[in-house]
């Protein structure tokens, strides 16, 4: 995670002492409170196409929709959510949660293939979606293969045939809520999340209500709220980030939400964060630099944060940032499996080139790497960490961390002060005559050569030296000589030279931002078995 810091508003700050009782609660119970607390008519979340939801309208509604969706399914069931950021998303959310079934948020970027293996590996029979939505991203032909397996239930058509007992069961509930809603425990699964499937198919991420509203607990606890916080939300609901930090944190503290249902529309997103002078932006570093250059002088004056996860914050973007618009980012670290945040730089107390300190309540530390000096795989334990996850090889099934400690598989160096240092992946070094070179400063130096394109570096086998690193880059000027003389200028070891460069239009990209290094590292060995070298085993 990372932010942009900018002087701070007038309004009373809110940062909340972390308060672990306060997550052993469900979800939908904490949603409950939030109204009792701000007031049942305040509007709090604004979709897409402007309409506003106040905390009432979104209770009575949650009930409704929950009553006349979760027939013939059962308590603890896994049901599926295949919508955009929206009311949509949030309204199927709670109407599930209320009802004790558990949302399972699908990945609809991630193709056919990778729908059908999430649904087979959550056991999901049902899935929540709209005709709109499936109309305005073409996604028919999807939709119509999905049908076959699971029972697509779509959400105009069940507002237009709401019963009299599923309109009782919204009133009774948005006045009773006790006597309708289920009874559940914070430690049951409250939702199912997957992987992004940047090195491998993606697993599922199943969190527990404690660990989703200790990790709310957790940044509350981290960063100072203010009375006028308006939340610009663009990310997807079936990224962590965007569901527990986007979604479910305003809605409980307080602060209007604005949601936007893709972050790919630059020129939309500027002019809405403009309209409703929203203080906080969720992005990634991908997005927040297009968003940065499209913007014009003032476009961007009403945010104090821009918080930015999934992918590292490039330097490029933070000197745009700066010059632009007078903003410092402040850099922070999450992962799906921690609900998400681990650790955040600070506004008093920000080390750059850091991701900040671990959340309140965590644990870390550090299992050695062969041929890595001074840092390790980062583990970490505490009551944000997921229950388990649940494998395409054994559906249905948690498989539990060991002792509620999650390898994050990310090398990192942490100081004396606590301050973490990403090194990159476990699995993003390559191992060349011997010597571990990481494949994020390959991607760095081409960063400093070419600052307005986008990189990324892969390694294969090698007959030779052991592997061999390949450049992916969508900069049609790039040429090795150029990073050879750049890398002898800046005292990088040479062996962080690609042996090879490949030049591509555009660099494979996940729906978060994120570089998808599976499809990379197939397009790599495609070309090399084309070109007749050996791929990478």
């Amino acid at each position: 995670m990372d932010s942009v810091a900018r002087t701070n508003p007038s309004g009373r700050p809110s940062r909340i002492p972390f308060d672990r009782n306060w997550a052993r609660q469900t979800l939908f119970h904490a949603l409950l409170a939030a109204r009792r607390e701000f007031g049942g008519g305040t509007p709090i979340l604004v979709d897409g196409d402007g309409r506003v939801l106040s905390y009432d309208q979104i209770i009575r509604a949650a009930f409704g929709l929950g009553h006349a969706v979760t027939r013939g399914t059962r308590r603890g069931e896994n049901v599926g959510v295949l919508l955009p950021t929206g009311a949509g998303a949030a309204l199927s959310f709670f109407a599930l949660s209320a009802y004790g079934r558990v949302p399972t948020m699908l990945n609809f970027t991630t193709g056919e293939a990778g729908l059908k293996s999430a649904l087979r590996t959550a056991q999901v029979h049902r899935v929540l979606t709209a005709r709109r939505f499936i109309d305005l991203a073409k996604l028919e032909p999807l939709a119509a293969s999905l049908s076959q397996i699971c029972e697509l239930v779509y959400l105009e058509d069940v507002r237009a045939k709401l019963s009299l007992r599923d309109k009782a069961a919204a009133a009774a509930g948005s006045l009773a809520p006790g006597l309708i809603m289920a009874k559940t425990s914070a430690a049951k699964p409250a939702a199912v999340l997957f992987t992004s499937g940047t090195e491998g198919e993606p697993k599922g991420v199943v969190l527990s209500h404690e660990n989703i509203l200790a990790n709310v607990a957790q940044v509350r606890a981290h960063i100072d709220l203010y009375d006028e916080d308006v939340l610009f939300n663009p990310l997807p609901c079936f990224h962590s980030f965007g569901l527990t930090v986007g979604t479910i944190l305003p809605l409980l503290a307080g602060k209007k939400v604005v949601c936007h249902p893709t972050p790919l529309q630059p020129h939309e997103i500027v002019h809405r964060i403009h309209h409703y002078g929203a203080t906080i932006l969720l992005a990634t570093d991908t997005f927040i630099s297009q968003y940065a250059r499209v913007g014009g002088a003032g476009d961007l004056s009403s945010l104090r944060l821009a918080v930015c996860g999934a992918e590292r914050v490039r330097d490029e973007t933070r000197a745009m940032f700066r010059r632009k618009y007078g903003m410092e980012i402040l850099e922070g670290y999450g992962v799906t499996e921690a609900s998400p945040v681990v650790a955040a730089n600070q506004i008093e107390a920000n080390h750059p080139g850091t991701v900040g300190r671990l959340m309140t309540g965590m644990q870390a530390r550090l299992q050695p790497v062969e041929g890595i000096v001074h840092a390790g795989v980062l583990e970490v334990h505490g009551p944000n960490i997921m229950l388990g996850y649940m494998m395409p090889s054994a559906p249905g099934v948690i498989e539990a961390p060991p002792d509620g400690w999650y390898n994050t598989g990310d090398v990192v160096s942490i100081d004396e002060d606590g301050f973490i240092v990403i090194r990159g992946r476990r699995k993003r070094f390559a191992k060349i005559g011997g010597e571990t070179v990481s494949l994020g400063v390959v991607e760095n130096c081409a960063a400093a050569l070419w600052p307005d394109h986008c990189h990324a570096a892969v390694s294969v086998a090698d007959d030779r030296k052991g592997e061999q690193i390949i450049l992916v880059t969508d900069a049609p000027a790039a040429r090795r000589p150029e990073l050879v003389a750049w890398a002898q200028t800046h005292g990088v070891s040479e062996l962080a030279v690609p042996r090879h460069i490949m030049t591509l239009p555009e660099i494979p990209r996940l729906a978060t931002g994120k570089t998808d290094y599976v499809a990379v590292q197939k397009l790599v060995e495609a070309m090399m078995q084309t070109k007749g070298e050996k791929p990478a085993p």
